[in-house]
């Protein structure tokens, strides 16, 4: 996973901007758990519960639905960190996630191609609205950790 490596403004080929966007933001998230104790990493910062490992481990799931076909079974305990997860093995996990999804984007010959999401009603999406969508899903959630982060020690930025 390429963290904090902006797009190049020059690179006109789209599924690389896609993806450089989109690692950009996967590594921001996944760099919000560092240095934050136990059991501060999964301490609720908002009445709704979220917290920082909670976000991490969500968009593990996300990118496993939608680059990889694979559903939970109940989304809201993506959300939640169980007892046994760390903030090493949500991290690897998501690390692990983000590396298969990688692989999914990169094999993908058109953006124009059915993703390999789960099965459910309707037509599947295309590999281009996966991507935006992915993105918009990941800087939503990038966001809400920069504002947890932020609460719980005063850190910033990227």
């Amino acid at each position: 996973m390429r963290t904090n490596t902006a797009p190049s403004p020059a690179d006109d080929d789209e599924k690389a901007t896609l993806r450089n966007v989109l690692d950009q933001l996967r590594g921001s998230i996944a760099d919000k758990v560092d240095g934050v104790p136990e059991p501060r990493v999964r301490t609720a910062g908002v009445p709704s519960g979220t917290s920082l490992l909670g976000l991490l481990k969500h968009l593990a799931s996300v990118e496993r639905f939608y680059f990889l076909g694979e559903e939970p079974a109940d989304w809201q305990a993506t959300l939640r960190p169980c007892a046994e997860d760390t903030v090493e093995s949500v991290r690897a996990d998501y690390r692990k996630t983000v590396e298969r999804a990688n692989e999914i984007i990169d094999a993908c010959p058109d953006l124009t191609r059915p993703a390999p999401r789960a099965r459910r009603r309707g037509p599947v999406p295309s590999m281009r609205w996966v991507l935006v969508h992915m993105i918009e899903e990941t800087a939503r959630h990038a966001g809400h950790a920069d504002i947890l982060r932020e609460r719980l020690d005063g850190s910033t930025g990227r």
